[in-house]
């Protein structure tokens, strides 16, 4: 019965490990006008198209997918993504009538980017704006939302754990402390290094079996640690994914 939770745990681990946590990637569009007349943006009609090679062969629009969205307002359009690909290209319908492509530009690796896009007679050009590498991500309320989402979660996962293998539940002193060790790494130093969020939830993983391990060493070995982790990080990225769809339509 144990090998077969573990089994079926780290199946749902490797698909659901290359969803993107939180905080989830964002980029902003600010219009500048270099002729006379300044059409406001259409609010329907503009599209972000995504494409994986320079010259933006099969290029498709993002989509809306949970909270991924592309939106614009009358002056300005704005983007969330789980993951960007490496090149897109605007198509934004004006008031005027008409309807202005951009080129092809690529979108750096970042979780904040910000570009600049000129709106000529019949074209787009956009370029890319310098952002600080180092935005202080605990001023944003994302950051504190989603470590007390992840914290309920888990912790409610390992109380369960607990309870089945008639553990202590001090260890769950253990589970609050890892998580938020590992939430603050991943937010504050991790995201501005590592795009992939499979490699994030790895280390999510095996640093939390680590800590959990060495500080109820009395209580609990290294393989059920690893085991609780697996199952506390699958639990709350995937509920945690679930929500966020949710939450994302209101």
């Amino acid at each position: 019965m144990k090998k077969t939770l573990l089994i079926v745990c780290t199946i749902c681990a490797a698909v659901f490990a290359w969803a993107e946590v939180s905080p989830i990637p964002e980029a902003q569009f600010n219009f500048i006008y270099n002729q006379e007349e300044h059409p406001l943006i259409a609010t329907q009609g503009s599209e972000l198209f995504v494409c994986e090679n320079r010259l933006c062969a099969g290029s498709e629009p993002l989509g809306v997918y949970g909270a991924q969205e592309f939106s614009c307002g009358p002056g300005s359009c704005q983007v969330t993504a789980y993951e960007f690909s490496p090149f897109a290209r605007l198509v934004i319908s004006f008031e005027d009538g008409v309807t202005r492509a951009s080129n092809i530009f690529a979108f750096p690796q970042t979780l904040v980017a910000k570009f600049n896009v000129y709106v000529n007679a019949d074209k787009l050009v956009v370029e890319p704006v310098d952002t600080p590498p180092y935005e202080l991500l605990w001023t944003r309320p994302e950051m504190w939302g989603s470590l007390i989402l992840i914290l309920m979660l888990e912790l409610a996962c390992a109380a369960a754990f607990i309870f089945y293998q008639q553990k202590r539940f001090r260890i769950l002193y253990g589970v609050a402390i890892a998580n938020v060790v590992t939430t603050g790494v991943v937010w504050l130093f991790l995201m501005h290094y590592l795009s992939q969020s499979a490699l994030l939830w790895l280390f999510c993983v095996l640093s939390e079996a680590g800590l959990i391990a060495l500080i109820n060493r009395k209580d609990i070995t290294l393989k059920e640690a690893g085991i609780l982790s697996i199952m506390m990080n699958v639990t709350s990225y995937t509920l945690g994914m679930i929500l966020s769809f949710v939450w994302a339509q209101f």
